[in-house]
């Protein structure tokens, strides 16, 4: 059965992602409408299901969306979401403005998919950081209970956006070019940056904006978001999130101890075994071989030898795909 599919953030980097997924995933579409901003209102977009104008999202009417793929930021998906909803539409929401509503699904497809079910209008896509980081640790914590996790991780630019990715190329060539500087310490800021210090030939301990207790809002996704997807609300989880100069692919590096030792051979069984993931024992996986892929990629699976009995291991994903259009589509999917 067809549906009537609307993506909201049509023209943004995700919402672009939205369409192309769900035509690479042959998703029954009968009537395509996209939405966005009024600066984007008009634009017409080529799609497998023909040319689409793109309507202004606070002009349109919802009458008649069955789902809806939201990419358009916290303020228009707190806005407007609840109106799609009203009308009949289920919400997909990629932003973080319902992720920790109790009364709003928070699902990884393939991790918690029976959430889904449990919506009341709206379901949420978690975090792409998170994303990544369940779908190595989630398939070791049905078996054995996951108790603690110290989570590392290495987030690309992608995540800030077009304007952080813009800036990464642009810095990579400013800083570059004299590599005498960066050896010696007499680089000079070009000034380019989106983030608080340069990028380029650099890592950025702070990942996200400053909160609470010194933490960072991407630090504290980290913890409160797998609490909930895991359903696990006593967990232990220490985050720090760090932005590395890669365009594209989150990578995590997670240790994780359980209700029961888990040996090393049990951990790759169980990993290797859960939809949607690769694990690579030949080659270390990275955001280069991650890029494209919907599958995370899970390797250097060790076990702890500081705190013995528990599970080191190191996680990749495309944060634009699993870790924001493609979860969407597989949350629609499972509407189907």
């Amino acid at each position: 059965m067809n549906r009537r599919v609307a993506v909201i953030g049509a023209t943004g980097a995700v919402g672009r992602e939205m369409i192309d997924t769900l035509a690479r995933r042959g998703f029954p579409i009968g009537d395509l409408r996209l939405m966005a901003s009024s600066r984007s209102a008009g634009t017409a977009v080529a799609t497998p299901w023909g040319e689409v104008t793109v309507e202004d999202l606070a002009q349109a009417d919802p009458a008649g969306v069955e789902i809806a793929l939201f990419s358009a930021g916290g303020t228009r998906s707190t806005d407007h979401a609840p109106r799609f909803a009203q009308a009949g539409a289920v919400v997909v929401d990629n932003s973080s403005a319902w992720r920790m509503h109790d009364d709003v699904p928070l699902v990884v497809a393939g991790v918690n998919d029976h959430a889904a079910a449990a919506h009341e209008g709206i379901i949420a896509n978690p975090n792409c950081t998170t994303m990544v980081l369940m779908m190595a640790v989630a398939p070791l914590h049905r078996a054995a209970g996951l108790t603690g996790l110290i989570a590392t991780s290495y987030q690309s630019v992608s995540g800030t956006g077009k304007a952080a990715m813009d800036a990464l190329s642009a810095e990579m060539g400013a800083l570059g070019a004299d590599p005498e500087a960066l050896r010696t310490g007499t680089w000079e800021d070009p000034g380019l940056s989106v983030y608080s210090r340069p990028i380029a030939w650099n890592v950025l301990p702070l990942a996200g904006s400053l909160t609470t207790e010194g933490y960072t809002d991407e630090e504290w996704k980290l913890v409160n978001e797998t609490r909930k997807i895991l359903e696990a609300p006593d967990v232990r989880v220490e985050p720090a999130c760090v932005r590395v100069p890669v365009m594209v692919g989150h990578g995590i590096a997670a240790t994780a101890w359980f209700e029961r030792d888990v040996p090393v051979e049990e951990a790759i069984s169980l990993i290797d075994a859960a939809p949607g993931v690769e694990v690579w024992l030949d080659k270390v996986p990275t955001p280069l071989d991650s890029a494209g892929a919907d599958d995370v990629l899970v390797g250097r699976i060790r076990k702890t030898v500081g705190t013995p009995g528990g599970i080191s291991l190191f996680a990749v994903g495309d944060n634009l795909r699993k870790g924001a259009a493609l979860n969407a589509v597989q949350i629609a999917e499972l509407l189907l």
